[in-house]
């Protein structure tokens, strides 16, 4: 890649920043990486990658003549026009973004007539407006650029290599046209547009997303009590092009960090500004209900549950990432515990970041050990050793029999040809599974 590149700075370096500054790097910037958490700097200075994210290790390791990384703002100040601000803007109490981070990078920035700001971080709409003002009135000439991420994590390398559109909000000054060059090399839309609309585009773009997810699993509550399979449903709606296949998968609801912000973001900027967001009202509780469904399915099967043993496979949001935020996991491990159910868990990748958050759970080595004489087995997180696990070996390592595929990611044939009980979400089960207490006995694998 040319030399000639624009150089930038990045201020935090968590999953935005640092895929955000492998990403330029590789196409030939240079990159000055700002973060206040003195250890992961140290950290990233010595090679380490302080979070799970497919590819960026190799990303970070191939550019790292290009990547500079500092606790200090002055160098990213001195070398770079552009500062990327990608730190965390975390739900508060009340669910409104909480933007305490962005206002301390916009606080420590200096008197300024030939720097810019780039939001990454997403912010509620009407930020960049209080921003310019904030930065105003301190006397700070900096321009302002709304450019929201549509990363992925899982994907986040290849998404910011091959972005389906890039969105750049400005006054249409020279801040704006250096970052449309910036992402120049890449083959996609541009849209172009006033700071509040590149706003909006991230949040409604998550917040529609979100929507497909919860109306899916609507459809596939509805499948239950009729019969129909959610799968087949989804199949033949995703054939329909103002339709489309993706998000449509029915499961245990949306996690993360963006889709469960965003959404209540928005919902309460909306009723902030005076309008009562009804939809989305409805697209967080059927989100909430969905992950305390698999209790419902538990009991149906089981009776009561309290001295049962219920394995959790995976606790990480989705596959390929080690977050935890949002984690469908967080909310059934606590409503299985709450019933008095002894859970066992396992996750390959995000096993640390869930001790962090739930100590008290039982944690496997892994899946075949964290089945072991367990009652019921929950698939949470569809991580491919999972998927290609041998159900007969689970079917030996268990006390009881029932399997719920909370993902529908799993082969319900291999999981009944392993004399196993395969609960779906949606897979028209219910007018045919067995109900009541059941327990498998282990010498004729069936039903006593």
């Amino acid at each position: 890649m040319s030399s000639e590149r624009a150089p930038i700075g990045v201020i935090g370096t968590g999953y935005v920043g640092l895929v955000t500054a492998a990403g330029f790097a590789e196409l030939g910037s240079e990159v000055w990486c700002v973060d206040i958490d003195a250890a992961k700097i140290e950290r990233l200075r010595a090679g380490e990658v302080p979070i799970y994210e497919p590819g960026l290790d190799e990303l970070l390791a191939r550019n790292a003549a290009r990547l500079h990384f500092s606790t200090d703002l002055g160098p990213a100040l001195e070398h770079a026009r552009l500062l990327f601000v990608a730190v965390g803007t975390p739900p508060t109490h009340s669910g409104d973004a909480d933007l305490a981070a962005v206002y301390e990078v916009v606080a420590s920035m200096p008197a300024s007539d030939g720097h810019a700001l780039v939001m990454k971080s997403t912010v509620p709409c009407g930020t960049g407006t209080s921003i310019k003002r904030v930065l105003r009135e301190a006397g700070k000439a900096f321009s302002y650029v709304s450019c929201p991420e549509f990363l992925k994590e899982g994907s986040a390398v290849k998404d910011f290599l091959n972005p389906d559109r890039v969105v750049i909000g400005d006054d249409r000054d020279w801040s704006g046209d250096a970052v449309a060059e910036l992402y120049a090399p890449f083959d996609a839309p541009l849209v172009r547009t006033d700071i509040a609309s590149a706003e909006m585009i991230k949040l409604a773009a998550n917040a529609f997303l979100a929507t497909k997810i919860s109306f899916i699993n609507e459809i596939a509550n509805v499948c239950e009590e009729t019969g129909a399979d959610v799968v087949e449903v989804a199949r033949g709606m995703g054939l329909d092009a103002r339709i489309g296949p993706k998000f449509l998968q029915a499961g245990l609801g949306y996690g993360g960090s963006c889709f469960t912000k965003d959404v209540s973001a928005l919902k309460l900027l909306a009723g902030n500004s005076g309008y009562h967001f009804q939809l989305l009202n409805a697209v967080i509780e059927v989100n909430e209900l969905q992950k305390r469904r698999v209790v419902s399915k538990l009991q149906r099967h089981l009776g009561k549950l309290a001295g049962r043993r219920v394995a959790l496979l995976g606790l990480a949001f989705k596959p390929n990432t080690d977050d935890m935020r949002g984690a469908s996991s967080l909310v059934l491990a606590a409503r299985l515990q709450a019933e008095g159910v002894h859970v066992r868990a396992f996750d390959p990748i995000a096993e640390p970041e869930a001790r962090l958050l739930m100590p008290y759970l039982d944690y496997a080595s892994t899946a075949l050990d964290a089945v072991a004489d367990a009652d019921a087995v929950v698939l949470v997180t569809e991580w491919p050793e999972f998927l290609a696990l041998d159900w007969s070996d689970v079917g030996e390592a268990m006390h009881g029999n029932l399997v719920i595929d909370g993902r529908n990611a799993l082969d319900p044939g291999r999981i009944r040809a392993a004399k196993l009980v395969y609960e779906g979400i949606g897979r028209g089960e219910r007018r045919s599974e067995p109900r009541g207490d059941a327990v498998r006995d282990s010498s004729l694998g069936a039903l006593t």
